[in-house]
């Protein structure tokens, strides 16, 4: 028997004698049940074990990080959230406490089977799924996706720089117009004034229009198209987008369109970008990654 459950028994048979005290000597009790009648005692002083405590204070902090986090957090994350708070508990202790107490991570849509699809004749694949990479403005990636709300579909359009995985650039609107795309393109270049950076997209019309190019042109931008249907080509906007649906939007049914431009707002620039853990980061959020890359290059000077 292993000392867990031994422990176990233990503390059960223990039960037993406190519950039957009137009825039968506390001696005799522990003499049939083969316990020490002093190790009854002290547990009557604690009958809950400090590692129980312990694992009882980890639990409240745990619950505070999930709830921090909507309920997106499992145990890796959550474990980066102690171990940043000072507390010194294992992973699968973390993992072990989680299961126990039915906390569960939210889980994201199926992904769709893709088979591989024709390259644009307009603008080649410049990409390649090179998705690491090693410094700031080197590659962006930019898409579209719907939100459904009782006014109609709310339209998203965001740009994310490769390097941090951070969304710097965004648009919404009612219609999946031209516009849309070239308002978050906007955005971004606005914020980060890049100089020969390939911004990577899908197929969509949006994406290879005249005016797309031309726009591109004039702002030191190279464009680069997934292969037709295939969304492996894209991969990191689409978990982005799959995050944003599992985490925030699928909680919802948007009363109107404004309700939702205001939350998907809160969670791009208040949780995404600011707070929330990515492992492709080794834990620490898009800002705190460019925070520490940009620490780093002054350390070094």
């Amino acid at each position: 028997m292993s000392t867990r459950l031994s422990a176990s028994r233990v503390r059960a048979t223990y039960e037993f004698i406190k519950a039957h005290r009137p009825e039968y000597s506390v001696h005799v009790m522990c003499r049939l049940l083969e316990v020490a009648p002093s190790g009854y005692y002290a547990w009557l002083q604690q009958p809950v074990s400090k590692r129980a405590q312990e694992d009882s204070r980890l639990l409240r902090l745990i619950r505070a990080s999930f709830i921090a986090s909507q309920g997106i957090y499992g145990a890796p994350r959550v474990f980066l959230d102690l171990r940043e708070a000072g507390e010194t508990c294992s992973k699968h202790r973390v993992e072990r406490l989680m299961r126990l107490n039915g906390l569960r991570a939210l889980h994201g849509y199926r992904t769709r089977r893709w088979s591989l699809g024709k390259p644009s004749v307009l603008i080649p694949n410049i990409l390649q799924r090179q998705f690491t990479v090693t410094r700031r403005n080197k590659a962006w990636v930019t898409d579209i996706t719907y939100i459904r709300t009782w006014q109609g579909w709310l339209y998203l359009a965001i740009v994310m720089d490769l390097f941090s995985r951070m969304v710097i650039g965004w648009s919404a609107g009612p219609t999946i117009r031209r516009e849309l795309v070239l308002d978050a393109v906007l955005m971004a270049v606005r914020r980060r004034r890049p100089r020969g950076t390939i911004i990577h997209s899908d197929q969509g019309t949006q994406y290879g229009s005249d005016a797309w190019r031309r726009f591109c042109r004039t702002n030191h931008l190279e464009p680069s198209m997934s292969r037709k249907g295939n969304c492996w080509d894209n991969a990191v906007v689409e978990s982005f987008f799959s995050s944003l649906k599992k985490e925030r939007i699928k909680k919802h049914i948007y009363k109107n369109r404004e309700l939702a431009l205001a939350d998907v707002s809160d969670y791009i620039d208040s949780f995404y970008n600011r707070t929330r853990r990515h492992s492709h980061l080794g834990g620490m959020s898009p800002e705190q990654f460019e925070a520490a890359h940009k620490a780093g290059r002054k350390g070094v000077h």
